[in-house]
């Protein structure tokens, strides 16, 4: 127990109750902002703007073709004061390039393809407007957290869901869905603006770069992406295969809320993993460190699985009963899912980040995307003839296949200092 008393002391030292609070604010103020959607604009008009808002999720990761991501990792690894002014200044440039580059190719494509659902390519085309200020956005967030600034990032973030509430709320009244497009591509801009200072950069930098900006530097943050959008899809494919091949909307919903909770209860790792995330990769060289880290963050999380799962399998009828009566049938496949996230609390959350601290992004991805093809074809199989608790099967065992294989390989690299720095 002293072990994870420390370990929670050394996090809230680097401010990770700010993390905390503005991590559970952020999902309360997500809920109250999509609540709020929901109530000033029409189903069908808001139905479309959000399918097209979730085909922009999933390219946020290869915003400024990840540079952001390369940021934080070599930012943490160098000393060198100089060096981190250059990467900062040198990320934000080209950032802002590429950021515009992936704008342009998305609004081409949503005015000239022809998408079936009426004003899809209109909306993504008004949406790409928001990849350069998200890309700013969070080399903002980076730049604090590279500072041990940690209260900045959790400010940032409230500062930031705070606004989008006054602006959904304001936008979607007058304007109705074209103010929930304007506020969600506003807001960003916003929070940039009040955050400006933190990214002042000199036009002119000293001409020579720092060694590591190299072909690397841009394939660590590009894989990184990658491994973003395949754990997306990840998590995604289940329901989509639940409705392709069960063709029922009562399934497709009923999978929806019985992993509602397990899915949530994995924004805790993240927490621990935004707060300490610069500092294990400052001292990613420093084996004893790591190792206690390592073993310190494993003993908090297998405690908190064992009560998690303990805790909902004692009270899962009431847990189901809150969301629909119906789904107190789905309990074993409720109490499936509670199982299979632990892997992910447990080992995927800790060893997938410590393989992108030693710089070994593209396992991560290659890890996501075995899991993905092993999903489609377990699912084909599974759900046919044991209904939504095959897809729970398959999500649940997948989870600790991610997680066991992340471990594996890190060790595999860590053990033979197989890595750069």
């Amino acid at each position: 127990m002293n072990l994870i008393k420390t370990y929670i002391q050394n996090f809230l030292n680097r401010s990770g109750g700010y993390i905390f609070t503005a991590t559970i604010t952020a999902r309360i103020f997500s809920f109250l902002t999509s609540w709020i959607a929901l109530q000033l604009i029409p189903n069908k008009e808001l139905g479309l703007v959000l399918f097209s808002w979730n085909i922009i999720t999933f390219l946020i990761p290869f915003i400024g073709f990840g540079l952001h991501q390369s940021y934080i990792r070599y930012g943490a690894l160098t000393n060198n004061n100089k060096d981190k002014e250059f990467l900062l200044s040198y990320v934000i440039k080209n950032g802002i390039i590429a950021s515009g580059i992936l704008s342009i190719i998305i609004a081409s494509i949503g005015f000239l393809f022809p998408f079936k659902l009426f004003k899809t390519g209109h909306y993504l085309s008004i949406f790409s407007l928001i990849f350069i200020p998200l890309f700013l956005f969070e080399v903002i967030k980076i730049k604090a957290r590279l500072e041990h600034r940690n209260k900045v990032v959790a400010y940032s973030e409230i500062i930031y869901n705070s606004l989008l509430i006054v602006t959904v709320s304001l936008f979607c009244y007058f304007f109705q869905e074209n103010g929930y497009i304007t506020a969600l591509i506003t807001t960003p801009i916003i929070t940039v603006f009040v955050f400006r200072k933190e990214i002042n950069i000199q036009l002119k930098t000293r001409i020579e770069k720092p060694s590591f900006i190299n072909k690397e530097f841009w394939k660590y943050g590009f894989f990184g992406g990658l491994a973003n959008v395949a754990t997306m899809l990840l998590f995604a494919i289940d329901i989509l295969l639940v409705g392709y091949l069960l063709e029922e909307p009562e399934s497709i919903t009923a999978y929806r809320y019985i992993s509602l909770i397990p899915f949530s209860i994995l924004f805790l790792p993240r927490v621990f993993i935004t707060t300490d995330f610069v500092s294990f990769t400052e001292k990613i060289t420093q084996k004893k460190y790591i190792y206690n880290y390592i073993k310190s963050y494993m003993l908090l999380f297998s405690v908190i699985s064992i009560g998690f799962v303990i805790f909902f399998h004692l009270f899962d009828e009431i847990t189901l009963t809150f969301f629909d009566a119906s789904f107190t049938q789905y309990t074993e496949s409720f109490f499936i899912l509670n199982i299979g996230v632990c892997g992910i609390l447990i080992f995927r959350g800790l060893f997938g980040n410590l393989l992108s601290s030693i710089g070994k992004i593209k396992a991560n991805y290659y890890i996501t995307l075995t899991a993905l093809c092993i999903n489609i074809i377990s699912n084909y199989y599974l759900i046919p003839k044991l209904g939504i608790k095959g897809a729970a099967i398959t999500s649940a065992l997948l989870m600790w296949f991610t997680g066991i294989t992340s471990f594996l390989t890190f060790v595999y690299y860590y053990k033979r200092n197989n890595f750069t720095v």
